[in-house]
């Protein structure tokens, strides 16, 4: 057993117990040389044996643990620390080539992991992302006995899990940790991005947002970097970019992962050195902004894939926020129903006040697919449609009032009839007609693509997730439609 202890006052890891399980003497090394200068107090150990023991005797805050020991597996040691009263956060070490295993380590508790081998660089950034998870849930902890919160920038909803969502935020926006947001379309990413922001000292500055579904890749890095005039077919002037905009504040990058691989790499370096190049210009620039970032995707499935660059999720993924969805939030559904039908009833001079019984139980037994954003198009589509005091149940959309999906109507109403009774072989003619009558793949796809964004009200996301395809593959096919009339 080797123990060190070091301590630099001032950070958030002062207080940090780290325990490093690793067998191999010289990679124990290394690690200890690359932790030399960082304030941990360590204590190394080199099977599954000493390290149960050193959790007893040490209680260490954050485990460096490899998966391949002599005496046994990591993964049962790491079920055993998920089991304690106050787990540690643990950072699982595994060879190259096992990702399969890292996410499953994830998936059990573990905070992040690291593939073999990886440099000083690596080994910091990810000890200290797990240092500032524990330190954010010390304070989660001492605000969790606080008063029960119905609403929270511009979120509503009481429920166990917004309370969590809540002091998440309280204990994050405060720091200057990335907060990486994970939540289906329409849970409400965008107002989280806004209390993290709001709510920090960086709230008096910019709040800059990007999609990254929405833009084409090829003007994707002049949206966040900007781009000097000329500097390619349509760059009449001079452009300042997200980047600079958000100096001082904060960027907010919606749908992370769907950026593409090359400007992931450009967007590592901003993120590693806070420097960037407008397109087509020399001249290095500085800025100083805090990251904060949003998928509806898993990303752990996105780096596993080859998809979503490992190292910078690495850098991104420092305080996970996720956001539960509508259908696993209870009677908050009322909440937002009824908050959003006044407001609609406001703006529209209309008397509506509250939903009968009959309606609130079909809204609370509804799936809500589309989630708050979906919630929203309902009570207003209600409202402009009927008049009265009280929203009666067959007030309500039909696909609301079945309980059937959007896309599974509207698959029921493009199947063509059953025949009635056998019929004779077509002809030659018939044939012929047939054939006539069938349309190119391409423009088939494209009247079920319009026909998904017009039963949506326009809402190309929500009109996404009901054909089961990224918002950037609708946005990137009506681009091309356009560009071929």
């Amino acid at each position: 057993e080797h123990r060190v202890t070091h301590g630099r006052p001032g950070t958030v890891s002062e207080q940090a117990k780290l325990l490093m399980v690793e067998d191999s003497p010289s990679l124990t090394a290394i690690y200890k040389a690359h932790l030399e200068t960082e304030p941990y107090r360590l204590v190394c150990v080199a099977s599954l044996g000493r390290a149960h023991a050193a959790v007893d005797a040490f209680a260490p805050d954050i485990v460096l643990l490899d998966i391949e020991l002599p005496d046994g597996n990591g993964m049962d040691f790491l079920a055993h620390l998920m089991a304690l009263p106050a787990p540690p956060k643990v950072v699982v070490m595994t060879a190259h080539g096992t990702s399969d295993m890292a996410v499953n380590a994830i998936r059990i508790g573990a905070a992040d992991f690291l593939t073999k081998p990886f440099d000083a660089a690596r080994l910091r950034v990810t000890l200290s992302n797990a240092a500032e998870q524990l330190n954010l849930g010390r304070q989660l902890k001492a605000l969790s006995s606080s008063k029960r919160r119905e609403t929270y920038g511009r979120f509503v909803g009481d429920c166990a899990a917004m309370q969590t969502v809540y002091e998440t935020i309280d204990a994050l926006a405060p720091s200057a940790a990335t907060g990486f947001i994970v939540g289906e379309s329409g849970t409400g990413k965008e107002l989280a991005a806004e209390a993290i922001h709001r709510f920090s000292p960086r709230g008096d500055g910019e709040l800059v947002a990007i999609n990254c579904a929405a833009i084409p890749g090829e003007l994707m890095e002049s949206e966040l970097f900007g781009h000097v005039k000329g500097a390619f077919t349509g760059a009449s002037s001079a452009r300042e970019g997200a980047a600079a905009v958000a100096d001082g504040g904060t960027l907010f990058l919606d749908e992370i992962c769907e950026m593409e691989a090359e400007l992931q790499k450009k967007l590592l370096r901003f993120i590693q050195t806070g420097t960037f190049r407008k397109v087509g210009s020399n001249t290095l620039e500085t800025v100083d902004v805090r990251f904060v970032c949003a998928t509806n995707r898993d990303p752990l499935v996105e780096v596993r894939e080859g998809r979503f660059r490992e190292d910078l999720f690495y850098r991104l993924h420092v305080v996970p926020l996720r956001l539960p969805p509508l259908r696993e939030r209870g009677r908050d559904i009322l909440l937002i129903a009824r908050r959003l039908l006044r407001q609609f009833a406001r703006e529209n001079n209309k008397s509506f006040g509250d939903f009968s019984p009959a309606a609130e139980e079909q809204l609370l037994r509804y799936p809500w697919p589309g989630n708050v954003r979906q919630l929203q198009n309902v009570i207003q589509q209600t409202l402009v449609l009927n008049d009265g005091d009280v929203v009666e149940l067959d007030m309500l959309p039909q696909e609301v009032r079945t309980g059937q999906l959007e896309k599974a109507a509207r698959a029921s109403a493009v199947e063509a009839p059953a025949a009635a009774t056998p019929v004779a072989a077509p002809s030659a003619s018939d044939s012929l007609a047939a054939r006539r009558a069938i349309e190119p793949l391409w423009l088939t796809e494209k009247r079920a693509i319009e026909a998904a964004i017009e039963a949506c009200d326009g809402n190309i996301n929500r009109a996404a997730g009901l054909l089961e395809v990224a918002p950037s593959t609708l946005y990137r096919k009506r681009q091309a439609w356009e560009q071929s009339r």
